[in-house]
């Protein structure tokens, strides 16, 4: 390596550690939006080949990135905008102590049944500001992070748009300047395709779904601070078959404990009925049975990808995990004589 190369190698490192120092604070929502280009590129892909019928290739593309960004924030960005409102806005109150759930009887029923004396409202308060602390900094930074969220929003939708144009060519352009051969670099953006897809669209989707089906019922069993709950089934839902249950099992058994009977009795129903089923079935349907991840590894990355980066880290953890088992993968089948 000559002394031009080795300059030029520097100064790429260099610009590369003050480009990262100038995007760091708004790094969660440019990787947001690159996976919400990368869920909308398939759509983005079948419009423009309708539109290139009627209008010129460009201006399709542009068309149709436009659609699919406005079709997305009616039915996606503005249910999860008030979904983090209401979830911020009870986590607070928790973290301050004040909660809707009847605290007193739990505790005269655990007392009644043990013996002991339970300090169930001191571990929730406790709970909450753990939570605030990891997500926000603590209370003073939720009105920062509104802030930043709303600024880094706006610039995520700009994003999504310039990704959806110009995705395919970036893609190219990394092929071509890989050093890797050229199989070997097909091989490998192949199998981080597929374990991204099976990420987003398999696992974090059925959580989701699954989170949302257990909302209905939290919600029509009675039990408050219901987007709360679901927010953390959400999280939870990722471990299979028993995840949800640590929310629902003991919302039920709150009801009972209560003397709301019937309504215990339905959520456990509803419970083993319709939540437990969903993942049964949904999760081998939607999964891509390419993207082999542990349920564990998968839940691993959740909690480490919110606790770095934030609510984003539901999606980027996971992730992040899964296109670190491509790369292993690409090694071990393209250079096992290695």
């Amino acid at each position: 390596m000559n002394r031009g190369q080795s300059f030029l190698l520097l100064l790429m490192g260099a610009v590369s550690l003050l480009t990262l120092f100038v995007i760091l604070p708004f790094v969660e929502y440019v990787i947001a939006s690159a996976i919400l280009a990368f869920i909308l590129y398939p759509f983005h892909r079948r419009l423009t080949r309708r539109l290139r019928r009627r209008v010129s290739t460009r201006f399709g593309e542009m068309l149709s990135a436009l659609t699919l960004i406005l079709s997305a924030i009616v039915p996606v960005i503005l249910p999860l905008a008030y979904i983090t409102l209401v979830f911020v806005r009870d986590l607070t109150a928790i973290a301050a102590g004040e909660t809707s759930i009847n605290v007193a009887a739990i505790e005269a029923e655990i007392a009644t049944l043990t013996g002991q004396d339970p300090e169930i409202g001191d571990l929730l308060q406790t709970g909450g500001e753990l939570l605030v602390q990891t997500l926000f900094g603590g209370f003073s930074g939720v009105l920062n992070t509104a802030i930043r969220a709303s600024v880094g929003l706006s610039l995520a939708l700009f994003l999504v748009y310039y990704t959806l144009i110009d995705g395919p060519a970036f893609v190219g352009w990394i092929r071509e300047t890989s050093p890797l051969p050229a199989e070997v670099t097909a091989d490998l953006v192949d199998r981080v395709n597929v374990m991204t897809r099976g990420v987003v669209i398999g696992h974090i989707s059925v959580a989701l779904l699954q989170a949302l089906v257990a909302g209905l019922g939290l919600w029509a069993a009675g039990i408050p601070n219901v987007v709360f709950w679901t927010f953390v089934m959400a999280v939870l839902a990722l471990l299979p078959l028993i995840g949800a249950f640590f929310v629902w099992g003991p919302a039920a058994a709150y009801l009972v404990i209560i003397d709301q009977v019937t309504a215990g009795v339905f959520l456990a129903v509803y419970g083993v009925a319709v939540i437990a089923m969903v993942d049964n079935y949904a999760r081998p349907l939607v999964i891509d049975q390419q993207a082999h991840l542990n349920p564990a590894v998968i839940l691993l990355g959740v909690f480490g990808g919110i606790y770095s980066v934030g609510f984003t880290g539901l999606f980027v953890g996971p992730i992040v995990i899964g296109v670190l088992a491509a790369t292993l993968e690409t090694f071990r089948e393209d250079y096992d004589a290695i």
